[in-house]
């Protein structure tokens, strides 16, 4: 899928670019970033890239979906026949939509995005397969290796987990 964007361009790879989504104008909610946008963003891969597109970014705010589907690796074992998304992976999609977000200050490939703490996590009710969890990330506070969000996490407009993260943003062990 090509998302076709008129604003700036921010340089995230030599030769790559993806549009700059502050700037851009999304009058029709159309998706900022696609999932191959997301992947020239994240060092994450499948089976742990837990976000599929970002449907909002602001300087201090993001929103990100996550299409959970029963082919998901984890339905495997938890728990056979009563496939539930287990809630430290709903936390790991709310910290990847939140990474998005911190990464867009970095260079390509020269930081990891770690966690370094998770506060009063909540967890409402199940996701299953079928569910598009909505994620919205909000900067708590920001300073240069280390980032805090307030994040929700939703279905169909109900609350299923909140909590606080905390990441320290740290040179790639490799660079």
């Amino acid at each position: 899928m090509t998302d076709l964007h008129t604003g700036p361009e921010v340089k995230l790879e030599t030769d790559v670019t993806v549009p700059d989504p502050i700037v851009t104008a999304n009058a029709e909610k159309q998706d900022v970033y696609g999932i191959t946008d997301i992947m020239k963003i994240l060092p994450h891969r499948y089976p742990f890239l837990l976000v599929d597109r970002i449907t909002e970014l602001e300087p201090k705010r993001i929103v990100g979906i996550k299409n959970v589907t029963i082919n998901e690796h984890f339905f495997q074992g938890h728990f056979p026949g009563v496939p539930v998304m287990p809630g430290v992976l709903v936390i790991e999609s709310m910290a990847q939509v939140a990474a998005v977000l911190f990464y867009r200050d970095e260079t390509p490939g020269e930081k990891l995005i770690y966690f370094a703490g998770i506060e009063n996590a909540k967890f409402r009710r199940p996701v299953i397969p079928g569910d598009q969890l909505r994620i919205e990330m909000e900067v708590l506070g920001r300073r240069h290796n280390f980032g805090k969000m307030s994040g929700r996490a939703t279905v169909d407009g109900k609350l299923v987990a909140e909590a606080i993260v905390t990441c320290v943003i740290a040179d790639h062990p490799g660079k």
